[in-house]
């Protein structure tokens, strides 16, 4: 599970030089097409339609031994190797188009002072943000802002090669518009334009086809359809696995070639004999190799570096099923880490002393392992757009019997909170006081929140004897209730006296600060993410209004959350705190109530009545208050280029780091050399 980051932003990094030894395998070229873009915040990289794309810092790389540095390095080539699976993913038509546009980019010839052009840019940026044709968080389809004429010249221009039903998806107001579509009145695997399923394949068969492959009473079953994509073969359904020598096993090769490299200097055993089992399970698409890969992978906690990498996370399939490619390569930050081990410590306090039914409590929360990290290279579904914090393994019986592992990545929420302004903050908290502590204590608040979300959030709670896993008994609805269920768990604790126990927080205030924070973005500010007259369909969206929007009406009648409106703006005031975390207990208990039993109905009717439907008048409002303060909504990250230092003999003697690519740079040198499908 991944937390997203719904605030600000980054600022400049370090660049290594290479002196005048040869550079090899990472060779970086600088492309001369790119159009100027100026005036941009310090810190930032670029600035378009709705995101703004920012650096992140790597801290003492130098201080690290040669084979752990070749170890961050090899490790982000494999990540980087895989980079086209998200592509296909998220649509089939997304490579043949991001090629095209990639081949116009790096050699049209024509007038680059235009209009048409700079749209045609914006256009490109989009595409690559997104990791293809639809808004990485929305999932509409992005049109663009020039003609088909004009694409068509520039297609001729250089020669490019792009069908004419690619050009149709482009321009079309009909075709391939949502990636997915989570509707449970509708066929969400017919509706959604996502990758994961061929022509013909109905949501009826999906369902079918696992029914009869789930028993419901195994308790330690893998994740069924996470690496395959479903399609009719001579009628029948069958699945299509993604492995070497299957599909996507030209870019799988490449990720096992550097896999292979990365054994060679694993810092321990453990490192090694996870490593090793990645390869296996990438070579045979056994799903159950990749249970006994996160079983050692979850255990091997020791070193300074460590890695995530594999079809993961299943926002992105309707049904919740097919797991998107991601890779990230993390250094420890020891420091840091010393901090936050704490949270780690007294999970099973945290566990033994939550609302929840007492039969729905972990009797032994099995090594929850927390890391603050820092990020060292990032592909696939984690980037451009990242998360701030990870709990992996997924599959619930490994967690509940073996433990998982948590991290917060360190360098990319500081870099998000050197960037940020207050402008939000002043606009939309209802009075100083909130403003006050939130400048005080909102680093901090929303850094322990996190933790808790993920180490305690994630690791809590079980299910039921007898009651399959949550993507089968709650389907579409699973990711939203277990996100919110986890920032249930983080709001409940972080306004609990043992944090200033055991030395978190220096008083509640902090817990306040969260609250205040919470409600703002839940009710307000996070629908600037969102064109006027849609709904909330991303699943972390829809976790914090549901949240939100339940306590609000559950505290009505005690008033605990005043809804304001003054001078034709609308506002918030939590009046009774401690009430209101009274409430964030009732929800969680429920919530987890509904995983545990696999109350499907109960789970839909929460999601559907408090996480989707948006007040259009509320909307436009924000919408209206945010235009002034020129904030880009969606905020990415470019990565730092590793380079390989070799010596005479081709023997590698350093690894580098160079960290001045410009985003069209970076995605033109990717394309270059890691274009493996």
């Amino acid at each position: 599970m991944k937390i997203k980051h719904i605030t600000l932003f980054s600022a400049g990094l370090l660049l290594a030089s290479c002196s005048s030894v040869n550079k090899t395998e990472t060779q970086v070229e600088n492309s001369k097409t790119e159009m100027t873009v100026t005036n941009l915040p310090e810190g930032t990289v670029d600035r378009f339609a709705d995101i703004q794309v920012l650096r992140y810092d790597i801290v003492d790389f130098d201080k690290l031994s040669l084979d752990q540095k070749k170890l961050v390095y090899y490790l982000s080539q494999a990540g980087l190797a895989g980079r086209d699976i998200i592509y296909d993913q998220n649509n089939p038509f997304n490579l043949e188009i991001r090629k095209a546009i990639e081949q116009i980019v790096s050699n049209y010839s024509g007038d680059k002072n235009t209009e048409d052009w700079n749209n045609f840019m914006t256009y490109a940026k989009q595409i690559w943000f997104a990791n293809g044709i639809h808004h990485h968080y929305g999932m509409d389809k992005i049109l663009p802002k020039f003609s088909r004429e004009y694409f068509n010249s520039i297609v001729k221009n250089v020669d490019a090669n792009i069908s004419d039903k690619a050009t149709e998806v482009i321009f079309s107001s009909s075709l391939e518009m949502k990636r997915k579509v989570k509707d449970a009145d509708v066929d969400m695997i017919q509706a959604s334009a996502n990758g994961f399923y061929g022509e013909d394949v109905t949501q009826k068969m999906v369902e079918e086809f696992y029914a009869d492959k789930i028993n419901p009473n195994d308790k330690r079953p893998i994740e069924y359809g996470l690496n395959s994509t479903l399609i009719l073969k001579d009628g029948q359904v069958t699945e299509d696995i993604w492995k070497s020598g299957g599909k996507y096993g030209a870019a799988i090769d490449k990720i096992i070639l550097w896999l292979e490299k990365a054994v060679t200097v694993a810092e321990n055993e453990d490192q090694k004999a996870a490593l090793e089992k990645l390869i296996e399970y990438y070579k045979t698409g056994d799903l159950k190799t990749w249970d006994e890969y996160n079983i050692i992978w979850a255990k091997s906690t020791a070193g300074d570096i460590d890695w995530i990498n594999g079809f993961i996370e299943v926002y992105g399939d309707a049904i919740g099923k097919r797991g998107t490619f991601e890779s990230i390569v993390q250094i420890t930050d020891f420091e840091a880490s010393e901090q936050m081990q704490v949270v780690t410590e007294n999970a099973q306090w945290f566990e033994d002393n939550s609302p929840l039914i007492e039969s729905h409590k972990k009797k032994n929360v099995k090594g929850v392992s927390y890391k603050v990290v820092q990020v060292a290279s990032e592909s696939g579904d984690a980037s451009p757009s990242t998360p701030i914090g990870v709990n992996l393994p997924n599959n619930n019986w490994i967690r509940q019997e073996h433990g998982s592992k948590s991290v917060s990545l360190g360098n990319i929420i500081s870099a998000y909170d050197k960037a940020s302004g207050s402008g939000m903050l002043q606009e939309f908290a209802n009075d100083e006081k909130e403003i006050e502590l939130s400048k005080k204590y909102g680093y901090l608040s929303g850094k322990l929140h996190t933790a808790l979300h993920e180490v305690v959030g994630h690791a809590s709670g079980q299910i039921n004897d007898g009651i399959g896993q949550p993507a089968v008994t709650l389907k579409n609805y699973a990711s939203t209730l277990e996100e919110a269920r986890a920032d249930l768990v983080g709001l409940y604790y972080i306004m609990d006296e043992k944090l200033i126990e055991i030395g978190l927080i220096p008083s509640l205030e902090v817990g306040i600060a969260e609250y205040d924070g919470y409600i703002r973005n839940g009710m307000l500010t996070q629908l600037q993410r969102l064109d006027l007259g849609k709904n909330v369909e991303e699943e972390h969206m829809q976790n914090r209004q549901l949240v939100a929007s339940w306590v609000i009406e559950k505290g009505a009648d005690a008033n605990v959350i005043e809804v304001i409106n003054r001078d034709g703006k609308r506002y918030y005031n939590i009046t009774d705190y401690d009430q209101l975390r009274i409430l964030f207990g009732e929800l969680l208990r429920e919530i987890q109530r509904i995983k545990s039993e696999g109350d499907y109905e109960a789970g839909k009717a929460l999601v559907e009545t408090y996480g989707v439907k948006v007040d259009p008048e509320i909307h436009e409002q924000v919408l209206e208050r945010v235009a002034p303060l020129n904030l880009a909504p969606y905020r990415g990250f470019v990565n730092p280029v590793f380079v390989s230092i070799t010596d005479e003999n081709g023997k590698i003697i350093d690894i580098q780091i160079e960290n001045d690519q410009s985003f069209v740079e970076q995605m033109l040198f990717y394309a270059k050399e890691y274009g493996n499908l």
